[in-house]
């Protein structure tokens, strides 16, 4: 197996900015942002994932609700705000599923994937 992991000395100024190479920036296909977190006694900087817009699936569902005009945009602007928010409840959900599931020692593999075909 071969180690993916590379390294560069870089410069922080005296306003605590960093360059991140180029070659890393095109390679991990960086945005305008990354997510910069401290583990331990280290840095770690990674891509900002890309938010999934629901945006289609949102319209086509108040559509069906009979929802149009200002009542649309309004309802639309409101349903729209309230992804985020659960899609992180959902995340935070699992992780804490997840630790608790190697605090045990449990298996829940079956109850979570006991309907899942290969």
């Amino acid at each position: 197996m071969q180690d993916s992991r590379k390294a560069k000395h870089i410069r922080v100024s005296e306003k605590r900015q960093i360059t991140i190479p180029k070659s890393f920036y095109d390679t991990l296909g960086i945005g305008s942002e990354v997510v910069c977190e401290l583990r331990g006694n280290e840095i770690v900087l990674k891509p900002l994932p890309q938010a999934v817009d629901f945006s289609t699936e949102i319209l086509e569902e108040l559509i069906r609700e009979g929802y149009e005009g200002e009542t649309l945009l309004s309802e639309f602007q409101k349903r729209k705000q309230q992804i985020r928010p659960a899609v992180e409840r959902l995340v935070e959900e699992a992780k804490e599923i997840a630790k608790k599931t190697i605090e045990n020692d449990d298996d829940n593999t079956e109850l979570l994937f006991g309907d899942v075909k290969e």
